[in-house]
């Protein structure tokens, strides 16, 4: 799932906020199978492409569709998870009811230090404010603070066939470079909390990178597994309401931006686990350093610079990176750059990198000296997540034949 921040005016979370008409141009779509894909669509006014199926009768115009994501708090929040991600997140939360997660339980799935979780986890809240997220519109929490995570997991592992897991991606790649035998449970049924994570708030859309539709397309299989074990009439028969338990949830992918590339390879992500500091631009990079960091960076010896040239992976990246941040259209762009030489575009790029990201570090600094602020804010966001996933799990004990707990 995936990566934001805010600087925006902070106001108490309040249930009212979520009543607000956002609008929506959608297509209906069948699910896929996990070998499958998705086709795309427009969502009007957004500049997002997606394919939009919701399983539960919520056609009442005052409910907003709801947008839930997350960035794991390991490392240090690079331009990738800012420009891919959170950056994305400011541009949904006016138009749909949104819950931005920072996923801890995600982070231990492999080797961390301990001492630095808490802080990273507080830092990586501080910046998904700090890059706009406005907290009188969207609710941000620790995924931790919130137990039913790890409760629903738990639930769906025990309808996940393995086969589902074994052909995921990321596991392979994962499990190989720390070694098939050292890998951890935790890094396999990775999947399952993602699905959880989810699928808990009755999800309508997930931003993702391109990288990342094949946990969506998993989550909408269990998704529907579920649905097809547990509920409609049979659930019907234990008491409950019958029909779904859980929507299918649809995957939203910004047209730009979704894919950030490595400073130093432009066919890698931009990652945090990369060793080479050198091959991103955390959010927090002093000025110098992003200066060195794009001096320093990889580029080709062709004349000229251009977008979606297949042989010049690292050109795209760096162009692509500064439309972004420049706020210029495509077209504006290849119009600047075209006849540029590498020395007139990489001071350029800096340039623009620093003045986009100077304003969110001097607000993650306010936001970061106020503890006892962020700490409330991310408690209120708990409790409306609490509210939310209270609503899925009983209906998941009940159609599951849980004996339900008698309160006296």
């Amino acid at each position: 799932m995936g990566h934001a921040t805010s600087l925006s005016h902070f106001l108490i979370l309040s249930s009212s906020r979520f009543s607000r008409l956002g609008s929506l141009t959608r297509l209906l779509s069948k699910p896929t199978s996990l070998s499958g894909s998705f086709s795309s669509i427009s969502v009007t006014g957004q500049g997002f492409r997606c394919c939009c199926s919701v399983a539960t009768d919520d056609t009442s115009p005052s409910v907003k569709k709801r947008v839930v994501s997350g960035v794991q708090p390991t490392g240090s929040v690079h331009l990738g998870n800012y420009l891919g991600a959170i950056k994305n997140w400011v541009a949904l939360q006016d138009t749909y009811e949104t819950l931005f997660i920072i996923v801890d339980h995600h982070a231990i799935t492999l080797p961390y230090d301990t001492r630095q979780l808490g802080k990273a986890t507080t830092d990586t809240a501080a910046l998904y404010l700090a890059c706009g997220i406005d907290v009188s519109k969207a609710s941000v929490f620790v995924q931790s603070h919130v137990p039913a995570h790890v409760e629903l997991m738990w639930l769906l592992c025990s309808s996940t066939p393995i086969g589902w897991l074994q052909k995921m991606i990321q596991f392979k790649e994962k499990s190989r470079k720390e070694g098939v035998e050292n890998a951890s449970v935790g890094l396999f049924t990775y999947p399952d909390l993602m699905t959880a994570d989810i699928l808990l708030y009755q999800s309508d859309f997930v931003p993702v990178g391109e990288d990342q539709k094949q946990h969506i397309e998993l989550a909408r299989e269990i998704a529907q597994r579920v649905n097809h074990l547990y509920g409609g009439k049979k659930w019907k028969k234990l008491g409950g309401r019958g029909g779904s338990l859980f929507k299918i949830p649809e995957p939203l992918i910004p047209q730009a931006g979704a894919r950030v590339m490595s400073l130093t390879d432009g066919l890698s992500k931009m990652s945090k686990s990369a060793p080479s500091d050198q091959s991103r631009i955390n959010l927090l990079d002093s000025k110098d350093l992003i200066v060195d960091k794009i001096k320093r960076c990889k580029t080709d010896s062709f004349a000229g610079l251009e977008f979606d040239n297949a042989e010049r992976p690292e050109c795209n990246n760096l162009l692509s990176i500064y439309q972004i941040v420049s706020g210029k259209k495509k077209e504006e762009v290849m119009e600047e750059c075209k006849d540029m030489s590498w020395g007139t575009f990489k001071p350029l790029l800096a340039d623009a990198l620093i003045e986009h990201l100077s304003p969110i570090q001097a607000r993650y600094q306010e936001i970061i000296a106020e503890p006892e602020y962020l700490d409330k804010i991310l408690s209120e966001g708990a409790d409306r997540a609490e509210e939310l996933g209270a609503v899925t799990m009983r209906n998941m004990y009940q159609a599951m034949g849980y004996y339900q707990r008698r309160r006296y």
